[in-house]
């Protein structure tokens, strides 16, 4: 049996679509996708089992009733800035964990479609195949999160086996990843970044870094992670953890903010994930 990998894509903050997806789509990765199949050949991408965590309808369909009924009706103006605001500053402000208050359920909604994919992922690759995640900007921070809530039992996730519960999880690209953005509500001593998760992977067949970060210098919402705390920079020391900056996007964000959203087409991140896939191909089932 050839050796297989599980690729797990989640979107970041912005403007997605407002209807819930179907499992099996692949929308905003399309392009990833593609490049990810021409690089690797026909041949080898038979072996990729590639699916989306898509989340935006969660909140969108809310945002944009508000900016039409108390924006757009009202004559208010900048209302480009506004939606840019809405549809990203609002999902990083609702996505929170609060514990014991039922109606703020926007946490949990989030991770039960991290949950189905993973589910989904694993019936149609296997229960040991190896797993990769590539997340875009807040889907680091939600990926992160979904990571450490499985390796402390979190009970409402309700996952079973070793790949449900990430511990074939062998790499983690992130593009675009704004966690420190989150962590300044605790002192830098008290910020631990997630351990390892493959830990049903043999130690010799282990990535390193298993952990890839890339962000663009002109992307004011891409930082890297190493200075996040002590924690961090100890696995980026280790080699766990590797900052990379890249230019990322067209002429016409590669230079500005706008790179933001440039990853997805960029032929650097393109290089950097076929590479931590080929690798992950190599494992074999776990």
């Amino acid at each position: 049996m050839k050796n297989r990998v599980a690729v797990a894509v989640i979107h970041g903050m912005g403007s997605q679509g407002n209807g819930k997806q179907d499992i099996e789509k692949i929308s905003f990765s399309a392009g990833l996708y593609k490049a990810m199949k021409k690089r690797m050949g026909n041949e080898v991408f038979k072996n990729v089992a590639w699916r989306e965590i898509f989340w935006a309808d969660i909140l969108q369909d809310r945002q944009d009733r508000f900016v039409e009924n108390n924006l757009t009706s009202k004559g208010a103006r900048w209302m480009k800035t506004r939606r840019f605001v809405m549809h990203n500053l609002a999902d990083a402000a609702s996505y929170r964990r609060t514990p014991g208050d039922q109606k703020d359920e926007i946490y949990h909604l989030i991770h039960a479609r991290v949950h189905a994919t993973m589910a989904r992922l694993e019936q149609i690759s296997g229960k040991g195949t190896p797993l990769v995640v590539l997340a875009h900007s807040l889907g680091g921070h939600i990926m992160s999160n979904y990571i450490y809530d499985m390796q402390h039992g979190t009970p409402e996730l309700r996952a079973s086996g070793k790949f449900q519960k990430m511990q074939t999880m062998a790499g983690f690209v992130t593009f675009g990843c704004n966690i420190p953005v989150f962590s300044f509500s605790y002192q830098p001593e008290d910020i631990h970044p997630i351990p390892y998760p493959g830990t049903a992977i043999a130690k010799k067949k282990r990535l390193t870094p298993w952990w890839v970060n890339l962000n663009d210098k002109d992307d004011a919402l891409g930082m890297p992670l190493a200075g996040t705390s002590p924690g961090y920079q100890a696995l980026a020391d280790s080699g766990q953890l590797q900052d990379r900056w890249i230019d990322s996007g067209n002429l016409l964000q590669f230079w500005n903010p706008a790179s933001h959203n440039g990853y997805w087409k960029d032929r650097d991140v393109h290089k950097r994930i076929e590479g931590v896939l080929n690798k992950a191909l190599k494992i074999g089932p776990v």
